[in-house]
């Protein structure tokens, strides 16, 4: 990391890489990855035109908000069930009409990891599809500690540690080679499972969310979550290209 440019260097040698289970202490700034499929559904939430993507706690908590908010759309890992209008599926998120919707999320891991840190002052969710936006929100906050919590796998998801170092290299050089990271992602446990899931034809995968999941720079915002109320609530953020900035 001592070797990016000093301009960036702040957010390399600042940034830490920690499982979910390693968070302690409140972090400045903490980006929560879950590449396979948490917050790439996310970002493809917001694409097809929701307004918030409300996460919750518990497949209980998600059921009573729908009660309570009959017009919101909720979402969970794994097959269909009563109750749940989608699943956590990229591909078959890319179609639906979501526009001005109120989607509410429960994931394994990924919405598990953002509630975790939600008392920290930014919380961002991250993947790939939207990496350069991370990468360009975190410069604004060079010279602030920032935690990465890989969720996927208990912590271990190669995917989503693959995916931290990228947006931390990223920070630092504008210009870095994502190809090695996305490699490591596509050889990973969680690609091997999902595509296998899929090839079988378990219900709540679909063939392209490995692909989808790998496309980097998708969507050109970040995606913030804060505490709304007794909700925490993720919204997507524009963050503007400078001339120049992309991947190698």
């Amino acid at each position: 990391m001592s070797t990016l440019p000093a301009r960036f260097a702040s957010i390399a040698e600042l940034a830490e890489v920690a499982e979910l289970a390693e968070v302690a202490d409140t972090p400045s700034v903490a980006v929560v990855v879950d590449v396979m499929r948490a917050f790439t559904a996310a970002a493809w939430i917001f694409a097809r035109g929701a307004e918030k993507v409300v996460l919750a706690e518990t497949l209980d908590d998600a059921l009573a908000l729908k009660a309570r908010h009959p017009g919101w759309v909720t979402l969970k890992d794994g097959p269909p069930a009563p109750g749940f209008d989608a699943v956590n599926s990229p591909a078959m998120l890319r179609s639906a009409d979501l526009g001005g919707r109120t989607v509410v999320q429960k994931t394994t891991y990924g919405t598990v990891g953002a509630l975790a840190v939600r008392d920290a002052p930014l919380v961002l969710c991250a993947s790939f599809v939207v990496a350069g936006a991370t990468a360009r929100l975190l410069r604004t906050h060079s010279g602030t500690s920032v935690t990465f919590v890989v969720t996927g796998d208990n912590g271990q998801a190669d995917e989503d540690l693959a995916c931290a170092q990228y947006i931390v290299r990223r920070a630092a050089d504008s210009g870095t080679d994502a190809a090695e990271f996305l490699r490591r992602a596509a050889a990973s446990r969680a690609a091997a499972r999902l595509a296998d899931s899929a090839e079988r034809g378990f219900q709540g995968v679909h063939p392209d969310d490995v692909a989808l999941c790998l496309e980097l720079d998708r969507f050109p915002f970040a995606m913030v979550a804060a505490p709304e109320g007794a909700l925490m609530v993720l919204r997507p953020k524009p963050v503007p290209v400078p001339a120049g900035d992309g991947p190698g």
